[in-house]
């Protein structure tokens, strides 16, 4: 039975999703390494290092064979790497031909391009994922453009802001990490055939127009030098999966603080006994929230492994390498159930702009403090509006009076902004906005041909 989150039958599709696991499945893996060996046989025949017949021979055995995976586990066990042992099966597959397979190559060379292709595989799933959380957050940051709600620094009502504001936010994040991907792709879907020490010393004279073809076969790119030990671009992919979980998890946490009953600004969509307690009936849980954050602080863990891991030994790593067999299909599985919880729960997102413009008023007004302030400092000068302002605060606040009936008695405040009437349009947190709702015209602007 399986005994991690990950794949656990209860648990697996709460913290990943069916389409990211077939990637990294062990059945998905070994077929991975096959196609590799045969791209190998196929390269090597176009460039006449090995026989055209003993390439599609291999081809054709490696289309039909059955892998023998108990045997496959138990020579893995022993030999340390699962290469061998199926070459050995391979091989035997071929016939005559099985002289041929793994003609030049190492083990890690296999591997190596493997790993590649399924992260080929699975950045297209994040991609996917991103592009249609992005697409939810514009509907979502454009339909509360306007809605006014509190601005909180230090957990501490600080000014009015719009939702749409806090969404474009979000949504800026994942426009980033978009823009990451596509960047990225060129720099980490290398293919990797390079021989023992790196040199292609097995293969030389031909060694680099094998590799090549090899890479052309795979759809990879070709690196520019050896990459056995480089492990810079695998350390990228994984650290991007932290930053995509770390975004998430910080929307995942507003969520889950303005789910908060004293708030209870918005809600995760609802759905007949999700997030129930066991024995509190009126309880609604932020499950998807939860579940973001739980990703966002296990990637992260894997993140700084896969940053140690960057620091190999000589021209072949003496255990670094392994470490990333555990840090990058969890970090892809836990990254996919994040953004799929994500799109759920922000795709069904319910917003109570009614409780949130509620909860501005819960200060009378102080909120806007900053407002008359400045509205007050060009005719009386900066500090001293500020230092007016601060007292009508500390006297509203004790006496549990809006700041509006305060100011309202003092004259020279009223005198500053132009009569009791602007006192209280300024007091009123709807119209100390900012340029909140153009940074969301701006963030939604940038998305304009790419949508």
């Amino acid at each position: 039975m399986p005994s991690t989150v990950t794949e656990s039958l209860i648990f697996r599709d709460m913290f990943g999703t069916a389409a990211m696991r077939a990637i990294f499945a062990d059945e998905a893996l070994i077929g991975r390494y096959v196609e590799v060996e045969l791209a190998l046989a196929r390269a090597q025949a176009e460039t006449g290092v090995i026989p055209a017949e003993a390439a599609a021979a291999i081809a054709e055995a490696g289309r039909a064979m059955t892998v023998d995976f108990d045997r496959l586990r138990r020579e893995t066990e022993i030999v340390g790497y699962p290469i061998l042992p199926i070459v050995h099966q391979l091989a035997e597959a071929a016939g005559p031909a099985g002289g041929y397979v793994h003609w030049g190559a190492t083990t890690q060379d296999i591997m190596d391009s493997a790993t590649i292709l399924q992260i080929r595989d699975a950045l297209a799933l994040v991609s996917t994922d991103l592009l249609a959380l992005r697409d939810i957050l514009a509907d979502l940051a454009g339909r509360h453009r306007t809605t006014p709600m509190a601005g909180r620094t230090h957990l501490q009502q600080a000014l009015p802001v719009t939702f749409g504001y806090k969404v474009a936010v979000w949504l800026s994040m994942i426009e980033r990490h978009i823009e990451r991907l596509d960047q990225m792709r060129p720099r980490v879907l290398l293919g990797q055939l390079a021989g023992a020490a790196g040199t292609l010393a097995s293969l030389a004279p031909d060694g680099l127009r094998v590799q090549a073809a090899f890479c052309q076969v795979l759809g990879l790119g070709q690196p520019s030098a050896t990459w056995h030990v480089a492990r810079d671009g695998l350390a990228e992919v994984v650290a991007f999966l932290g930053l995509v979980t770390g975004s998430l998890g910080k929307i995942a946490t507003d969520v889950m603080l303005m789910m908060a009953t004293e708030f209870a600004e918005v809600a995760e969509p609802f759905v007949k006994g999700r997030g129930a307690s066991s024995t509190m009936p009126q309880k609604r849980n932020p499950i998807s929230s939860e579940l973001m954050l739980a990703a966002a602080k296990a990637v992260r863990q894997h993140v700084a492994l896969m940053l140690d891991g960057m620091i190999h030994d000589f021209e072949r790593a003496t255990g670094p390498w392994h470490a990333e067999w555990v840090a990058i299909p969890e970090s892809f599985i836990m990254t996919g159930g994040a953004l799929a919880q994500a799109r759920f729960m922000l795709g069904g997102l319910i917003v109570d702009a009614g409780r949130m413009r509620a909860n501005l008023e819960i200060t009378g007004g102080l909120i806007v403090a900053e407002a008359v302030m400045m509205a007050a400092a060009p005719k009386l000068g900066r500090q001293h509006a500020h230092d007016i302002v601060y007292d009508a605060c500390r006297i509203a606040a004790t006496e549990r009076r809006p700041l509006a009936d305060v100011l309202a008695g003092v004259p020279v405040i009223v005198e500053a902004l132009g009569g009791i009437e602007a006192v209280r349009t300024h007091c009123d947190p709807a119209n100390y906005l900012g340029h909140a709702p153009e940074m969301v015209d701006r963030q939604l602007g940038l998305l304009g041909g790419t949508r």
